[in-house]
């Protein structure tokens, strides 16, 4: 059993019957739409991608005539009590080529970057477009509160592939895994602390 296989097997078993019917209707990316993703970020997780195959989208995603709404994943907020919808390839590649995303956290935030030390992990490049970093997750606040990304251009200290967590007032940028794989399996060890039992 793959690691993807292992995360959705578990979570299906701590999922509130509502989230597990919709998560049934849920089906996975096609082809086209995979490789449409490693077009724009070539070194996409394996991992992501298989996840993908299986769903394609949880954050308010349409299947046929239904539209789904399911919080599958986490982060450390709220001691990784606070939940996270998984973007569509669709969600995905509009988040890369939004204009805002061409913008560096330096541009967006000036000398707070400079002036703020915790404001962005030693790990990430404050420097690099966001556009570069394949963000396939928003929080339950639609994205307002935390968002989370994939980061292929790390900092000195940093991992190609390293999960990073964007967080709102105060603004934070912070890693919270060294690859994709990691933060599956975090979330597996964690007992996916993120699931509401009245979700």
């Amino acid at each position: 059993m793959s690691l993807v296989e292992t995360y959705l097997s578990g979570l299906n078993e701590v999922l509130p019957p509502d989230a597990r019917e919709q998560l049934t209707i849920a089906t996975g990316a096609d082809a086209g739409q995979l490789a449409a993703i490693r077009d724009a970020y070539p070194a996409c997780p394996d991992s992501l991608l298989e996840l993908w195959s299986r769903v394609d989208g949880t954050y308010w995603r349409t299947y046929g005539d239904t539209k789904i709404a399911v919080l599958m994943l986490g982060a450390d907020v709220d001691g990784g009590e606070y939940p996270y919808y998984l973007l569509s390839t669709g969600q995905a590649l509009n988040m890369h080529s939004a204009g805002y995303s061409s913008d560096s956290i330096t541009e967006r935030y000036g000398d707070c970057v400079q002036e703020d030390p915790d404001m962005v992990d030693a790990r990430i490049d404050p420097n690099v477009p966001m556009s570069k970093r394949l963000c396939f997750s928003h929080c339950m606040n639609n994205g307002g509160t935390s968002v989370l990304y994939v980061d292929f251009d790390p900092a000195a200290g940093g991992k190609i592939g390293q999960v990073m967590r964007f967080l709102h007032d105060p603004d934070s940028y912070a890693v919270i895994a060294e690859s994709f794989d990691v933060y599956l399996q975090q979330l597996i060890n964690d007992g996916y602390r993120f699931v509401f039992e009245d979700e």
